[in-house]
C-alpha cells in the first residue's frame, strides 16, 4: 500500500473546495474511485471535482443512468455503479478508463475486477453533521505525485 493523505473538512464548501482543487490538477486518463455511505458527500465531491475540471453543467448523481458525460478543460465520465452490484455487466469501462478524459466512479467496489490497478481511491467519512474525512488511496506513481502536489 502507498501513503494514505487524510484530510478534514468541516463545511459541504470546504469539501467542495477540497475536490475543486484536486480536479484543478487532474489529466486525461486519470481515474479515481469514490467510497462512502449513503450521503457523505460523494456527488458534492463530484461536483468539486467538475468545477475544477471547469464544466459549466450542473452535475448530479448518474443513479439511473450509470454513467453521465460532462465537457470541460477535460471530459468528465460519472459513473455510479451501485445499481450494478451482483452484476457481470461490463459497460465498456475500459473506454472510458482509457479514454480522454477523467473518470469518477462511485461504489467502485462493485466493479474492481474492472478497475485500473493504477488510480485514486478516495473515501469520505461523515464525522459529523457536516464533518468529513477524505482519504486518499494512490495506486501507481501518477496518482502519488498527484497527492504530494494537492498536499503540499
Amino acid at each position: 500500500m502507498e501513503n494514505s493523505y487524510i484530510y478534514r473538512t468541516s463545511s459541504v464548501e470546504e469539501t467542495a473546495q477540497f475536490a475543486e482543487q484536486l480536479g484543478s490538477l487532474l489529466q486525461e486518463n486519470d481515474v479515481l474511485t469514490l467510497e462512502g455511505q449513503l450521503g457523505t458527500g460523494k456527488t458534492t465531491f463530484t461536483k468539486g471535482l467538475a468545477k475544477g475540471l471547469q464544466i459549466k453543467r450542473t452535475v448530479n448523481s448518474p443513479t439511473f443512468t450509470i454513467v453521465k458525460e460532462y465537457e470541460g478543460r477535460l471530459p468528465l465520465y460519472h459513473m455510479d455503479v451501485y445499481r450494478l452490484e451482483d452484476s457481470d455487466e461490463d459497460i465498456g469501462f475500459e473506454e472510458y478508463f482509457n479514454g480522454d478524459g477523467v473518470t469518477v466512479v462511485e461504489w467502485a467496489h462493485f466493479i474492481d475486477e474492472y478497475l485500473p490497478d493504477n488510480r485514486l481511491a478516495i473515501e469520505i467519512e461523515r464525522t459529523g453533521e457536516v464533518e468529513r474525512v477524505i482519504s486518499l488511496q494512490p495506486t501507481g506513481e501518477r496518482y502519488e505525485q498527484l497527492c504530494k502536489e494537492l498536499f503540499q
